[in-house]
């Protein structure tokens, strides 16, 4: 069984009294045999600009029936909101892998599968921190590439004048051919070129040849962005209209950031 769970920190405080760690236990949809795992990413976050970009999300204390989120930074960032979520995997479910980028890792590093698949698997990325200097604009990627049956190359990427500290980017593969999950990678650059920012875009897009008897559950977290410095990071990826053949998805940002391009991981499971 996989489902979704979300923490926004505006259910524990408000926006504008930031916090070092904003934290709540979350209840599971459904209560699991033994603790599941939680592959977790960064959908939403609005961080001031005047101090460095450091934001982590993490979980703790994970029982059959909750877990503790957490959406944190250290010295003096002022992170206002996050929203973290998580893909809740049975611990049974074992054609699903997953892991985690270490923060001390090099930005390219192969990963090494604890089990083989039979085929290349499908395989998907997303930030769950990163630390990233206030005075140059804020450009991140995070890919897999050379993906084969043993393992894949997890990489994180910048480019221009960022100023790159550290990144953790969480991972999760699957068999291709597995049914009723679907997979994708959505960005800014599918609707407007990066030389044209504006707040508010989206799109709708079709599952495909992946079936679903009732409306999957929808986990969202961000794999890229490019922003400019001069105003807060302010990002929010989402889903609505979700049905069994579709779902439409929203890349926004608000007040005076300048959003170029920003892409976030699309994971749809029943």
């Amino acid at each position: 069984m996989s489902t979704v769970s979300s923490f926004d920190t505006k259910t524990v405080r408000p926006w504008d009294n930031p916090q070092p760690d904003t934290f709540a236990t979350v209840d599971f949809p459904c209560p699991y045999l033994a603790p599941p795992r939680l592959p977790h990413g960064l959908r939403q976050l609005d961080i001031d600009h005047q101090w460095n970009i450091r934001v982590r999300g993490t979980i703790e204390n994970i029982q059959n029936d909750s877990a503790v989120y957490h959406v944190s930074t250290w010295l003096d960032t002022k992170v206002y909101s996050g929203i973290l979520d998580s893909l809740n995997l049975a611990s049974a479910n074992l054609d699903i892998l997953c892991g985690e980028h270490r923060l001390d890792s090099p930005g390219d590093v192969r990963i090494n599968f604890e089990r083989p698949f039979i085929t290349p698997p499908k395989v998907v990325v997303f930030f769950n921190a990163f630390d990233l200097d206030k005075s140059r604009n804020w450009h991140l990627s995070t890919t897999a590439t050379n993906v084969d049956e043993k393992g894949f190359t997890l990489n994180i990427s910048t480019w221009g004048e960022t100023i790159f500290y550290s990144a953790q980017v969480g991972w999760i593969a699957y068999p291709k051919d597995r049914k009723h999950i679907f997979s994708t990678s959505v960005s800014t650059g599918d609707v407007r070129p990066p030389n044209r920012p504006q707040l508010k875009q989206g799109k709708s897009i079709s599952f495909g040849k992946v079936a679903f008897s009732k409306y999957p559950d929808v986990f969202v977290a961000l794999n890229q962005f490019d922003i400019d410095c001069n105003a807060g990071f302010r990002l929010n990826a989402y889903v609505d209209n979700v049905s069994t053949k579709g779902l439409t998805w929203h890349i926004d940002s608000w007040d005076d950031t300048i959003l170029y391009s920003a892409a976030v991981t699309i994971i749809a499971v029943e």
